[in-house]
């Protein structure tokens, strides 16, 4: 038994047959990756919209000199995607050896600024690859989400960033960059990444239907492009989530896609404001036992309402700031924690009265 242990293997003559199940490797191997990753884009010209940056990185890599970076903007615009794309193409295939990441998953105190920040732009790099092509003598470091860093973490960088400009580079993506302090925006050059218009959003969706076979009128991926509000990512996993839904091969329809982004259909809103025109509280309290069993958030038909109110004829200034300030009280209660019941029958109360003042 002992001697079958040592020198048996597995689909030898004498050993046990080969099992034909895949194995942990070859499944994982397998599996698809997300269309977010997928459709990253792999040069700077890919990105999408964001003209200015995309030919200022573009002078910087053709000449050499890269400066330390400050992207700001909405979720989903590019931020990320963009330094990847830059250090892809400057880099080559050793890009992964010369950028560090960290994102706000990982612990952002000034513990990990003195520890892994400097340790890592301490190390000096050649100005080849391990094949002899020329190469650029810095690295890169990426602080994804840089404002939910704290006050010592960033006061601990800005020094970091001055002793180490000759070998590394410094890129800080935020949301908000007022959250940065102003030592380290002056290190840096500032680019804004604005929100992606929708045109430009539904061509790239029109690209990965194409690419993966899906039907999709341009009305249903309009719908999904609001939805997602200028997040291209948001929009993409989305388009990847009804898919899944649907299967390859089938069209997509308006309904797949209010079912997995949420959206409120506009049926609801309008009956929301017929019910509320007839000033009857019974029917109010109909409409909102009828709309909470739906399982559809209060917290979407507030803003869904709020932007209907606001672009709508039937509604004087004066009714739209009062409806509006109770939208945002409503908003901010439920945040609290307080019950969707009470707060959706308060909103229809409140529409009633401004109705009343007609």
């Amino acid at each position: 038994m002992q001697a079958f242990l040592k020198t048996g293997k597995v689909g030898s003559s004498g050993g046990a047959k080969p099992s034909t199940s895949k194995g942990p490797k070859e499944i994982k191997n397998s599996a698809a990756p997300p269309w977010v990753e997928k459709y990253r884009p792999r040069t700077v010209e890919d990105v999408v919209e964001q003209g200015e940056v995309v030919e200022v990185l573009r002078q910087c890599m053709t000449g050499g000199d890269f400066p330390n970076l400050l992207f700001y903007g909405p979720p989903g615009t590019g931020k990320t995607s963009t330094i990847l794309a830059a250090a892809r193409q400057l880099f080559g295939n050793m890009y992964k050896q010369r950028i560090l990441e960290l994102n706000a998953s990982d612990e952002r105190g000034i513990q990990v600024v003195r520890d892994k920040v400097k340790t890592f732009s301490q190390l000096t790099a050649a100005n080849t690859t391990p094949e002899g092509k020329p190469c650029p003598p810095f690295k890169i470091v990426i602080l994804d989400e840089a404002d939910s860093m704290t006050h010592a973490a960033q006061s601990a960088l800005r020094r970091t960033m001055e002793k180490e400009s000759h070998s590394t580079r410094f890129c800080l993506i935020c949301n908000y960059v007022s959250r940065i302090i102003e030592p380290l925006t002056s290190r840096c050059t500032k680019f804004r990444f604005k929100p992606l218009g929708h045109e430009k959003i539904i061509e790239r969706l029109e690209f990965i239907c194409k690419n993966e076979e899906i039907t999709a009128d341009k009305y249903v991926l309009t719908k999904l492009v609001d939805a997602s509000g200028g997040d291209l990512r948001r929009a993409i996993t989305c388009l990847q989530s009804v898919t899944r839904l649907k299967g390859k091969g089938i069209e997509i329809t308006l309904e797949d896609v209010l079912e997995v982004t949420g959206v409120i259909p506009d049926k609801w809103l309008a009956k929301l404001l017929e019910v509320c025109e007839s000033n009857d509280f019974k029917k109010v309290e109909q409409f909102v036992d009828e709309f909470l069993l739906e399982a559809y958030s209060t917290s979407q038909l507030i803003e869904q309402l709020s932007d209907r109110i606001i672009s709508s004829d039937s509604f004087s200034d004066t009714q739209k700031a009062f409806i509006g300030e109770n939208l945002g009280e409503c908003a901010y209660r439920l945040l609290d924690g307080s019950s969707e019941y009470i707060q959706l029958i308060h909103l229809c109360c409140v529409i009633m009265q401004a109705n009343r003042k007609r």
